[in-house]
């Protein structure tokens, strides 16, 4: 078993108004084998702790501490931490003009296996790991995400998971702009590779709606920075029926007092 430990964490950006505080002491430990679902109102963190953990350079980590397997992951570089195992499904998937997916697909895999697959058997695995998410065959030798919709963009996204195997997945509002189909298809693709035991998921999400298919064994729920609660699969219900508001009127009490 891996374990993603995440203490006390401060992360800031640069702004034009100056340096603003985004993080304010968020403490999380995912273990593989368990679903930990993010949720909050647009700008509580959430997904500023999915970049901090991927080391994207507009995030400055102030203070605290992100371990794998006690591993200092804030002492990686990005694609070290991708070899450690991290992955990162991204909210808005970027377009790579002038690279196939066929050729982007297999380098990275070689980059972080350090070997290249069997052509024979990664060809067969990339075909039934298209098939099941519905991909079009002729996706493969289309550039990177160019000209793809969004749901075309996310299914990629958990095409990647499927065949890199990460022990950490980090799933960036993956449901966003999906249809309801769309939404099935995905989330199947994520519990195919998380029902092998071998990865520890994070799903960053405004909405539950994505949770009736990848079911929470937790919950935490980001206000202002920090994790205002915690709870099982029940916390995302009650969320579903009373929204955030409740956490707005709890600050506003505690900022009065």
């Amino acid at each position: 078993m891996s374990t993603l430990e995440i203490k006390d964490l401060f992360v800031s950006i640069e702004t034009d108004q100056g340096t603003k505080q985004i993080l304010k002491g968020v403490s999380l430990t995912i273990n593989t084998g368990e679903t930990h679902a993010i949720m909050g109102p647009n700008g509580s963190g959430k997904s500023t702790l999915a970049s901090t953990i991927a080391g994207h350079p507009r995030y400055t980590v102030d203070s605290g501490s992100i371990t794998l397997d006690g591993e200092d992951v804030l002492a990686m570089s990005v694609d070290r931490r991708a070899r450690a195992g991290l992955f990162l499904a991204m909210q808005y998937p970027v377009e790579v003009p002038g690279v196939t997916m066929t050729n982007f697909l297999r380098t990275a895999k070689t980059a972080l296996d350090g070997t290249a697959p069997s052509l024979r058997h990664w060809t067969k695995d990339v075909k039934e790991a298209m098939t099941q998410l519905r991909i079009d065959a002729d996706f493969a030798q289309r550039n990177v995400n160019e000209g793809f919709s969004g749901g075309e963009k996310k299914r990629v996204e958990i095409l990647q998971l499927e065949l890199f195997k990460p022990r950490f997945a980090i799933l960036d509002e993956t449901d966003s702009g999906l249809d309801v189909d769309a939404l099935k298809v995905v989330a199947e693709g994520v519990n195919r590779e998380h029902s092998k035991g071998n990865m520890g998921t994070m799903l960053i999400t405004h909405y539950t709606r994505i949770l009736r298919y990848i079911k929470p064994d937790f919950v935490h729920v980001f206000i202002d920075g920090r994790i205002a609660e915690e709870g099982g699969s029940e916390l995302a219900d009650r969320l579903e029926d009373e929204g955030y508001d409740r956490f707005a009127v709890q600050d506003q009490t505690t900022a009065g007092a």
